[in-house]
């Protein structure tokens, strides 16, 4: 068993009572005493070892997700997405962002001019994407401090206008401050137990016409998530799975 800890939340006695713990338990059940051991990793580590196997990924038909480390392609015919998410989720490889990035293309396209709702943006993939593919605005939000940071560093990247894509620390009550109308599309790539808190206050800022794509969402919870969708009185008008995960693409009824 692997397990990661903050080195300025524990000591050394913590570990070692841990240790003991832990061969307390295996003696009680009949397994051989467990062997523990500890060692320091620099946060350096995290932040860029994983780089070496990140790399640039076409999603869907029109997107090529692209590491900002790398130097920028001679040619290509895909809307480019520079990334350097850090600790925040969404790099383009994982299945739920994937389909939300595949759902975002079949919905938008250069007329629309809409306005998105991104909750829960992570790196802010969908966001950038969002404006790549024809958005006119996103509002993006994130509970966490280091995902809105970088939210706000891959809106740079890209050379995105700060008031074009608009990143604040909250959850769906600071999107309430920011919007002054409701939104046309609402993109929440979470997990299914937050999404389901989540969805009256969605309805807050729909409209009639306002249409969702929502992941992050495990096949056996697809279920009650439409349920309460339905509740809310929202339609589903697709749901997509890739491995164990799926994508629910829904609108206003």
């Amino acid at each position: 068993m692997l397990v990661f800890l903050r080195h300025d939340q524990l000591h050394q006695s913590d570990l070692e009572g841990l240790a003991r713990v832990l061969d307390q338990d295996a003696v009680g059940v009949g397994f051989t005493p467990s062997t523990v051991s500890w060692h320091l990793l620099s946060e350096e580590d995290w932040a860029n070892s994983w780089k070496q196997y990140w790399h640039p990924q076409e999603v869907g038909d029109r997107l090529l997700i692209y590491p900002a480390w790398l130097p920028l392609p001679e040619t290509t015919e895909r809307m480019l997405l520079r990334l350097n998410p850090g600790v925040a989720f969404g790099t383009g490889a994982h299945a739920t962002t994937q389909l939300c990035l595949e759902a975002l293309e079949t919905q938008l396209d250069q007329t629309d001019q809409e306005v998105i709702a991104d909750i829960g943006c992570g790196s802010g993939i969908l966001s950038i994407a969002a404006i790549l593919l024809g958005a006119q605005q996103v509002y993006a939000v994130d509970v966490d401090p280091l995902a809105v940071k970088s939210a706000r560093d891959s809106r740079a990247l890209n050379q995105i206008d700060s008031r074009r894509v608009v990143v604040e620390q909250g959850s769906v009550e600071r999107l309430m401050e920011l919007i002054d109308r409701p939104v046309d599309g609402i993109v929440c790539n979470i997990l299914a137990n937050v999404i389901i808190n989540l969805i009256p206050q969605m309805t807050a800022i729909a409209k009639a016409s306002t249409w969702g794509i929502l992941s992050g969402i495990l096949g056996n919870q697809a279920k009650p998530v439409s349920e309460i969708l339905e509740q809310h009185h929202w339609r589903i008008i697709a749901l997509q799975q890739q491995q164990e995960w799926c994508c629910i693409h829904i609108r206003r009824s």
